[in-house]
């Protein structure tokens, strides 16, 4: 049997570069979503100080899978130091359209899996990451996101909650969720989410997990 084509293998680069040229990104908001403003404005996003690095008052986090880079420069407008990383060449060249000349943050042409960050993050930021994942990479975004976090850093963001095996999106049940997260993380927040776009609705949850 031959090997599919890479536009069809979305572990590979060449899938998320045919979708961005093209315009198919249904996972796109058009703008930062209800749940992370929240996040943000409500102080939630404080970080345990045990995981900040000394005399920094503003949060250092990662956004893998960044895509338009829509989310990323909302952070940066709020003053927090902001990574965003995505391996799609063409989600980088409209991430950096969306950022702008204003963007203090790193913009990063980069496999999340391999890259070597300069510093320790505060928090990770999941939206439409782990659910463009297919399932065998799931343990090793598990053991990734564990090292990239000190102890009381968090990973917080959308998770799409589903038994829906087709993707990408690629559907995970929390209990599978918690088993890929368990034992370095514990969960602190969970919520239902207002305002999911269509390809989402229903199905995914706001959720706080903090390394252990």
């Amino acid at each position: 049997m031959s090997e599919k084509p890479a536009c069809q293998q979305p572990e590979l680069a060449d899938f998320w570069d045919h979708r961005f040229r093209s315009g198919v990104t249904p996972w796109e908001t058009g703008t930062a979503p209800l749940e992370l403003r929240r996040f943000v404005a409500t102080g939630t996003a404080a970080i345990d100080p045990a995981a900040a690095t000394a005399g920094r008052q503003t949060p250092r986090v990662l956004v893998p899978g960044c895509g338009s880079g829509l989310d990323a420069a909302y952070l940066d407008r709020q003053g927090w130091q902001v990574t965003a990383l995505d391996f799609s060449t063409a989600a980088i060249e409209l991430a950096r359209q969306t950022v702008g000349d204003s963007w203090r943050g790193a913009l990063l042409a980069a496999d999340f899996f391999s890259f070597v960050p300069a510093q320790p993050f505060d928090l990770i930021y999941e939206r439409a990451f782990l659910c463009a994942l297919p399932r065998h990479l799931w343990p090793q975004y598990g053991r990734r996101v564990a090292e990239l976090l000190p102890a009381g850093g968090l990973l917080a963001g959308y998770f799409f909650l589903t038994a829906e095996l087709r993707g990408p999106p690629f559907g995970i049940l929390p209990e599978q969720l918690a088993a890929l997260l368990s034992p370095a993380f514990a969960c602190r927040e969970d919520r239902a989410v207002s305002d999911s776009l269509p390809v989402f609705a229903g199905r995914e949850r706001w959720q706080v997990w903090q390394r252990l």
